[in-house]
């Protein structure tokens, strides 16, 4: 398995309400961004030690971590491994006494105890070439659908008005994974990731019909 560091880089409330969030992923040295959405529990978990608030009590992650430097374990990483069924999963490798350990894990715990550890975070490759996105792409997309809006005119052009544009409904399975993927340009642009997941797990099951 080929693994990218990553950074956390955002964490935002969705559209949909205070329950799920946004949290954003850069690959260390590249341009690549993953959004996974989290619980909002999770969420303050990660927002808390960002921000270097320390609450009154250990919550959760804050247990973990007290457990693991009390039994004398090291974390050593977090891998998101997976994507399946637009769900993502995750592992926390563990060292005690010379011997690795897998733990199975949701990314969200995993990534709130690695920042309270200082461990790494990583993505599977292939996770971030099916869900990861490259703002220099969604630029490039905007600057093509301008020219396509504002096409430049010739002498020629000026003496007869250019047709209307029209959007016909998409029909052939390219022309929907066309619009599909305008859309998930027009959601990334608006910062709208839970909207852009959905549009991906979309465009997913329209390439797997193949």
């Amino acid at each position: 398995m080929r693994k990218i560091q990553v950074d956390i880089v955002g964490l935002s409330a969705t559209p949909t309400g205070p329950s799920s969030y946004a949290l954003i992923l850069k690959e260390v040295g590249g341009d690549r961004r993953l959004p996974i959405i989290i619980g909002s529990f999770e969420a303050q978990a990660i927002a808390l030690e960002l921000e270097n608030v320390k609450p009154p009590r250990p919550l959760t992650h804050d247990l973990i971590k007290n457990i693991l430097d009390g039994l004398g374990v090291s974390m050593i990483e977090v891998v998101v491994t997976d994507l399946r069924d637009g769900t993502f999963y995750a592992k926390i490798y563990l060292e005690l006494n010379g011997l690795t350990y897998e733990i199975d894990s949701r990314p969200s715990d995993a990534i709130a105890v690695a920042i309270r550890c200082g461990a790494p975070i990583y993505v599977n490759e292939e996770v971030m070439e099916e869900a990861g996105f490259a703002p220099e792409e969604e630029t490039s997309a905007e600057e093509i659908e301008e020219e396509e809006e504002n096409p430049s005119l010739s002498d020629e052009d000026i003496t007869e008005p250019p047709a209307p544009k029209r959007t016909p409904k998409p029909t052939s399975k390219e022309e929907k994974l066309a619009e599909l993927q305008r859309q998930l340009e027009e959601a990334i642009k608006k910062e709208d990731y839970e909207r852009a997941a959905k549009i991906r797990d979309e465009i997913r099951r329209l390439k797997m019909g193949d």
